[in-house]
């Protein structure tokens, strides 16, 4: 874990954070917890700093965590397939992927749902340097091709985009990358494709050098899920219970107050050092899809990505997904 420094686009920054709950309490029917309860656990919360994170940046940021009690700590990183392996080593509580990475991180730690948070299928692209001329998949046989591997946007291109295109993996050249740092390489032409998410995407297409030759959308929208470990899940209910009635506000936010949330996550941007204009972290952010909810009605999809890793060889067994997409903290925060 390191400490963050203004410029660092790396997104590894370990930021402690004690969000101190408001001294009395509110009335259960603002959402607040009455005087004399049980102090909240301090959730260590894992994000991405990718577009897929900024939901969760957001939160951080918001108050609405102080609002409802709740400590936390945060510990960012370029994806969410990192955090993932954070959580496997309980070096993190909470924290958010996709599918694929929530399959893996039951596999090796037995990690659970505690909500779904965001579609993010809008935010993924395949992208080639726009002097190749490339217009399809296929078209990158024999090419360099940057990406995240082991994350969800990794799988889900190699085992399923690049496999539906007719590319076995020994048809192209991966080249292992974080996501934050693939727009360089493809500008500096280091590499011919990336297989990565906004705001990357958009930047390197409103700069000019790239262009998309295929959308993740159109084979998966990507459903994000909020992750726990089992033993957090276990020990803290209550705690779980009033961080997801934090993220019930910060879906209001995001419908509500759109500008007030495009300002607070741009300025992220800007105290990383990324020049991109404000017009296009706006189209970026509108590719994000909020709407926090149950993840227990996304058995059949989680099967689907279960039986591609299981074919792969990528986990040991299909998950009893009873246990692994956990509906009823949500149905409590939501009562």
């Amino acid at each position: 874990m390191t400490t963050s420094s203004k410029g660092n686009n790396s997104g590894l920054t370990r930021r402690h954070t004690l969000a101190m709950a408001g001294a009395g309490a509110l009335v259960a029917g603002l959402g607040m917890r009455p005087a004399g309860a049980a102090p909240l656990a301090t959730v260590r919360q894992g994000y991405q700093t990718n577009m897929w994170g900024m939901p969760t940046y957001y939160l951080l940021r918001s108050g609405l965590l102080e609002k409802h009690g709740v400590k936390f700590e945060e510990f960012a990183v370029p994806s969410g397939n990192l955090t993932m392996q954070q959580q496997v080593a309980r070096q993190v509580d909470l924290g958010t992927y996709a599918g694929p990475s929530l399959c893996l991180g039951h596999d090796k730690g037995g990690l659970i749902a505690i909500a779904y948070i965001e579609n993010v299928g809008k935010t993924a692209r395949v992208m080639a340097r726009k002097e190749l001329g490339l217009t399809k998949v296929e078209q990158l046989k024999g090419l360099k091709v940057a990406n995240q591997t082991g994350s969800s946007t990794g799988n889900i291109f190699s085992d399923q985009i690049a496999t539906k295109a007719g590319l076995k993996k020994s048809d192209w050249q991966e080249v292992r990358m974080n996501t934050d740092d693939q727009a360089a390489a493809l500008a500096a032409k280091t590499v011919d494709a990336m297989v990565t998410v906004e705001p990357y995407n958009q930047i390197a297409e409103d700069d000019g050098y790239a262009n998309t030759i295929a959308e993740f959308y159109d084979f998966d929208k990507m459903p994000v899920f909020m992750a726990a470990t089992p033993d957090f899940a276990e020990k803290n209910p209550e705690t779980i219970v009033a961080y997801l009635k934090a993220w019930i506000d910060v879906s209001k936010d995001f419908k509500n107050s759109p500008d007030k949330v495009a300002d607070l996550i741009f300025a992220y941007y800007a105290s990383k050092g990324y020049t991109m204009s404000k017009a296009t972290f706006t189209k970026a952010l509108a590719r994000v899809e909020v709407n926090p909810g149950s993840p227990a009605d996304f058995g059949p999809y989680m099967q689907t990505q279960a039986e591609i890793l299981l074919g792969e060889k990528k986990i040991k067994a299909i998950p009893d997904w009873k246990t692994v997409l956990r509906g009823d903290f949500f149905k409590q925060a939501s009562a």
